[in-house]
């Protein structure tokens, strides 16, 4: 590790004031409801924006940064979110000169390519999550999801902000797949990732949930299991199926979701077949 390398506090410092990019799919989507209907329909600015974790954390922190003190509840679903500010406010506001990654990583594919994998591992496991609790009649399904879309924003956005230190991390872990992502990520950047983003979701005052889950707060301990169970799942399985970890996995979420590992493969590799939209980027 370099000397002069940013430490943890300059990477705090750089990110929690950094203008946050969202994807070009959010802006041009998003764009064209705005421009095609007089009152945009707010399950179709939902769909879009729950596709984007970057443009979900824009969306809550503005949310936060404007809370009143007569509102007791977090909100981490993102249709509370629009209703609570209003969709003239999130055009006219949230949308307001936001640019896309693509724009920011322009010149430098592999780095893009990194970060939208990162992105379709977030919107794969926020899938998986959500299909699971309602499978376990758990009426937060949809806070579930959001919690498990968001788990790895500070990872997209390093590959942003710095995009050498991502890939040299990329490069090491595919010469090595012994070697532990938080071992790798300490050598690199002289920290975890996990400790920046848990630091940063307490800087801009997100959800409380998001941050017991990063603190791995077993409060719900079911619905915490319900997202680290999909975490890894999508991980493991960005790698192709016949990944080794995955018959743990396996192993796993049957015993969430009172399934045999074999029915658990069949349902989870179906899912994948039948929804070409998840994750992608």
């Amino acid at each position: 590790m370099s000397t002069d390398m940013p430490n943890e506090e300059t990477w705090l410092s750089t990110l929690e004031s950094a203008d946050i990019p969202v994807l070009k799919r959010t802006l041009r989507d998003v764009g064209r409801l705005d421009q095609e209907a007089e009152e945009p329909d707010v399950n179709g600015v939902v769909g879009i924006l729950e596709q984007d974790p970057l443009m979900t954390i824009i969306l809550l922190r503005y949310l936060q940064r404007r809370r009143r003190d007569s509102q007791q509840n977090d909100v981490i679903q993102v249709s509370q979110a629009l209703m609570m500010l209003g969709m003239r406010t999130f055009f006219t506001q949230v949308m307001h000169g936001l640019i896309s990654t693509e724009d920011r990583l322009k010149g430098n594919l592999t780095a893009l390519t990194g970060m939208l994998h990162s992105v379709k591992r977030a919107t794969r496991a926020a899938f998986y999550a959500r299909d699971w609790s309602i499978r376990l009649k758990d009426l937060a399904f949809d806070t579930i999801r959001m919690t498990a879309l968001m788990h790895n924003f500070a990872e997209i956005l390093l590959w942003v902000h710095a995009p050498q230190q991502m890939l040299r991390i990329q490069h090491i872990q595919q010469q090595d797949h012994a070697r532990r992502t938080r071992d790798v990520q300490h050598e690199v950047l002289g920290f975890k990732i996990s400790d920046l983003q848990l630091e940063l979701a307490k800087r801009w005052n997100l959800p409380q949930l998001l941050i017991q889950f990063m603190e791995r707060d077993y409060t719900y301990q079911r619905r915490m299991r319900i997202v680290v169970l999909a975490i890894n799942l999508a991980r493991h399985s960005e790698n192709g199926w016949n990944d080794a970890a995955l018959p743990d996995d396996y192993k796993e979420i049957g015993e969430l979701l009172h399934m045999s590992p074999d029915d658990v493969m069949v349902m989870v590799q179906g899912d994948q077949v039948s929804t070409g939209h998840v994750g992608t980027v």
